[in-house]
């Protein structure tokens, strides 16, 4: 592993790269990681979904950070690790791809009834993706539980919904992506990043 000296991480870095920073968000279980994995077999440069990372983290040493646990905990943990995602992927000079963003970690402040802590809106508010979002739309078909995802279909459906309205709230421009192959989700997304403004 590369050494980063450590005054490069620069939060305010990504400020500058919005345009680069490009999320793939949506329902659940629709797909989110096959397409990752094609895009980053095809060179780009892919960043996990934060909430699976803490959850398997969570679970390993007995924590209780789990959105089933302690939802807010769990909250503050992703968007934490979605900011350090992003301003990585700032330091370079390549378009990133991000399997889920702040944004879907601030809709969660929804389910608790509550209002997003002011530094959490603070980091959506100032730390932002290329305004187009491309959204997995559900897919009952392909949609299965597991050990770090334990809702179930209608959940996730909601969840999805609520989503979309977020984004929109935050000034995204939500874009659905078709139901198909891996291979042409990939397509269908490099090409409207080709012809689309940042």
């Amino acid at each position: 592993m590369r050494h980063k000296d450590e005054t490069a991480y620069r939060p305010a870095n990504v400020q500058g790269a919005s345009d680069r920073l490009v999320v793939i968000s949506g329902c659940s279980g629709g797909g989110k990681s096959s397409l990752l994995g094609e895009l980053s077999r095809r060179g780009f440069a892919c960043y996990p979904e934060a909430g699976r990372q803490v959850v398997k983290e969570q679970l390993f040493v007995g924590g209780d950070a789990l959105p089933w646990e302690d939802l807010g905990k769990f909250l503050e943990l992703t968007i934490s690790r979605a900011m350090n995602h992003m301003i990585d992927a700032a330091s370079g000079n390549e378009t990133a791809f991000f399997d889920r963003g702040i944004i879907d970690q601030i809709g969660g402040y929804g389910t608790l009834g509550v209002p997003a802590p002011a530094p959490m809106s603070r980091a959506a508010a100032l730390l932002r993706y290329r305004r187009i979002v491309f959204m997995v739309p559900p897919w009952g078909e392909i949609y299965r539980t597991d050990e770090e995802r334990r809702h179930g279909f209608d959940e996730a459906v909601a969840a999805y919904r609520t989503l979309v309205k977020t984004y929109r709230s935050f000034g995204y421009d939500p874009l659905e992506i078709p139901r198909d192959s891996i291979a042409a989700r990939a397509d269908f997304v490099i090409a409207r990043l080709a012809r689309s403004s940042p």
